[in-house]
């Protein structure tokens, strides 16, 4: 028992070692488990992967995955962001800090839509931060709002992070959805009126767009733009998240209906092409094979780690944490946001969660409520230096202007808006909970 023991520890501190020499996690995972599963336990390993791995592949929840990838990347093909910046700068232009809160907006709709973070904010930045520059906006505020803004993707469901989370913790996909939807809207709402405090308080920051410009659309125009440009993506959401939350279709048949509908969508927009339609599935097979490639190699580790009797070495050691079950989830949550630095959100997913989740249903734990505070947990991997993906995505589209000092920077206030929100939420679960339980789920 001391030997498995040894070896559950070593495991773990080759992760980590391999990971800091720059070896690609998914790889790391892998070379991890297959070592010292095979010095713990012999070939047995690799007779029990196979069938692993195929549960992993042929799980009816997961393939919802790739539909909402092509969700969303079609719509992203459609550029509704585009009009949606227009019509909504023209809409909020007038208030200190109205665009910053334009594209909260349409980072809410884009979220709730595409939840493709790299698409949306490179749009977003391609869009917005010239035209927030030109109009006196500071560089760090602007590249800020629109990395936050752009990742409110994978919290507003239809998000990823639910999915595989309702896969590891054995909750209904549906249920997670009904959850998110206030904790998202909350954090929204936290960043506009951290926005709207802002530009009352430093208006020389965020200046509102000239009346000139916002008299350039007539109000009949700009009424009809509303009507066009936000109808067919809110109908989506109405038709894919609503037919999930009320209990209609099962997430697969919704995702495949959303799928389709996003198709439509880009045919209404008058920019569906063939060449849209196979840059879209190509896209889509990339960003999915990476994601289960991620997820094969995860198998491997939790096998062996598992065989080697981790899980009771960690219980055992957890249960030293004060402060007994508020204090597991309290080291949980700090564990997540410290890792969010250095690797991405499946890899935490299914190295951290998969520890904690024995301790949890052990003490009769809201399950539901502690996925969502993963997942808002989560939002910060994507700001979070060095390696936030968000920042990564803004400096590629970026004017040269722009420091990339001023991104990282910009996104600091953000990062400490997302814990302020994952605060509330861990203070009131009623935030995830009220919902499923009034819709009976």
């Amino acid at each position: 028992m001391l030997l498995n023991e040894i070896l559950a520890v070593s495991c773990i501190v080759s992760f980590f070692v391999l990971l800091a020499f720059g070896v690609p996690v998914a790889l790391t995972l892998a070379v991890s488990g297959f070592f010292f599963g095979y010095l713990g336990f012999g070939a047995l390993l690799f007779n029990l992967l196979p069938a692993r791995i195929f549960g992993v592949i042929s799980n009816y929840t997961l393939l919802a995955i790739p539909l909402f990838v092509f969700m969303g990347v079609m719509l992203e093909k459609s550029r509704i962001a585009d009009e949606l910046m227009d019509v909504i700068g023209h809409l909020a232009g007038a208030l200190r800090g109205g665009m910053g809160i334009g594209i909260v907006l349409v980072g809410v709709l884009m979220g709730a839509t595409t939840g493709v973070v790299g698409a949306t904010i490179v749009t977003l930045g391609l869009l917005t931060l010239p035209a927030l520059l030109r109009r006196g906006y500071d560089p760090r505020i602007a590249c800020g709002a629109i990395c936050a803004s752009g990742s409110l993707g994978q919290l507003i469901p239809p998000s990823l992070i639910l999915i595989l989370l309702s896969d590891i913790l054995g909750l209904s996909v549906g249920t997670l959805f009904a959850a998110a939807v206030f904790p998202g809207l909350l954090l929204s709402a936290v960043y506009v009126i951290y926005l709207l405090g802002l530009g009352w308080l430093r208006p020389d920051l965020m200046p509102p767009v000239p009346q000139e410009e916002r008299d350039a659309m007539p109000r009949r125009e700009l009424l009809g733009k509303v009507m066009q440009v936000g109808l067919p993506p809110i109908g989506l959401v109405v038709a894919v998240l609503g037919s999930i939350i009320a209990g209609i279709a099962a997430p697969t048949e919704a995702a495949s209906m959303g799928a389709v509908g996003s198709i439509l969508v880009v045919v209404i927009a008058r920019r569906f092409t063939w060449t849209v339609l196979r840059e879209a599935v190509y896209s889509t097979t990339r960003i999915t094979a990476t994601m289960f490639f991620v997820l094969i190699c995860a198998q491997v580790f939790a096998l062996a780690f598992r065989g080697l009797h981790g899980e009771q070495l960690v219980q055992d050691a957890f249960r030293l944490v004060p402060g007994g079950t508020t204090g597991v989830i309290v080291f949980m949550m700090v564990l997540i946001f410290i890792l969010g630095f250095f690797i991405e959100w499946i890899e935490i997913s299914y190295i951290v969660v998969p520890l904690f989740l024995p301790i949890l249903q052990a003490d009769n734990i809201n399950l539901t409520w502690v996925a969502i505070l993963i997942a808002v947990n989560l939002q910060s991997s994507f700001l979070t230096p060095p390696f936030g993906w968000a920042l990564f995505y803004l400096r590629g589209v970026a004017p040269p202007q722009v420091a990339t000092l001023d991104i990282y920077r910009g996104v600091v206030p953000f990062i400490g808006l997302q814990l302020v929100a994952l605060v509330l939420v861990f203070f009131y679960p009623p935030f995830a909970t009220w919902l499923p339980q009034a819709i009976g789920w």
